[in-house]
């Protein structure tokens, strides 16, 4: 990847209170390189695989209760999304800022309460490689309000979207046409204390052999594996705590 559109999800992160552990599963998952921060950023380091910058992970952990991944949405002009969001039902819960020469950064939450990040690129692009095994692919919302959630993203990010049918309807997010992210509805079984979120998939080359090294590294899985069109998906959780979604793709997004 050398540039995203507006509107595509182009990067995710992770703060997390105990930094050595989290860097050991997914270092030992993905085969991640995390090289050591910078100090005037924080800490945040920008972890690579085969040289190519793939994630953030930063040893802080910034609300109370377990970590969790953001997602950031590539954007032209995060002041331009911020001003939209009020009047279209959300909440802006970090106000644009510059990351040094980085790029500018905003979180929102849309109006079922789902957290999710923007980001203006200047000298940092993104994630240099998506959808090539140890890297995030995929993107999706789960909340209890499709309907004010579609009507949300639309009006401060211009998204469009497309509905499938099934035992468990799917929405898809897109940009010109293209599918960038999913949405669907809290399934009945998910506990109530978990917050309607943004949840991250990254690809492997071998869910089975995948799912025994979360084990190795002191990761659980969560529920059953389970079939979609995009391949078979593992929801599972590493060792601090944070939530993931493991897929062995049998298409391309």
């Amino acid at each position: 990847m050398t540039s995203y559109l507006h509107g595509e999800p182009s990067w995710i992160d992770i703060g997390v209170a105990d930094f050595d552990t989290a860097a050991a599963f997914y270092s030992g998952l993905f085969g991640w390189e995390i090289p050591e921060g910078n100090e005037e950023a924080g800490g945040y380091r920008s972890v690579t695989l085969d040289g190519r910058v793939v994630a953030g992970m930063s040893p802080m952990q910034m609300v109370p209760g377990p970590p969790f991944w953001t997602t950031y949405i590539n954007v032209d002009s995060a002041d331009d999304v911020v001003a939209k969001v009020s009047d279209a039902g959300g909440q802006v819960l970090m106000p644009p800022m510059d990351v040094m020469e980085f790029g500018r950064m905003a979180i929102l939450a849309d109006p079922t309460g789902a957290a999710i990040g923007l980001w203006q690129p200047n000298t940092h692009g993104g994630a240099e490689v998506t959808n090539k095994p140890g890297t995030f692919c995929w993107c999706e919302l789960m909340t209890d309000d499709v309907e004010a959630a579609s009507s949300f993203y639309s009006a401060v990010l211009g998204l469009t979207t497309r509905a499938s049918d099934g035992p468990m309807p799917y929405v898809e997010f897109q940009v010109g046409g293209r599918s960038v992210a999913g949405m669907m509805a809290r399934p009945p079984m998910l506990p109530a204390e978990v917050p309607n979120h943004w949840g991250v998939y990254f690809a492997v080359a071998d869910l089975d052999a995948a799912l025994t090294r979360v084990t190795e590294l002191g990761g659980s899985l969560l529920t059953d594996v389970i079939d979609t069109p995009a391949g078979r998906v593992a929801p599972v959780m590493d060792p601090t705590g944070a939530s993931i979604n493991l897929i062995q793709l049998t298409i391309d997004h």
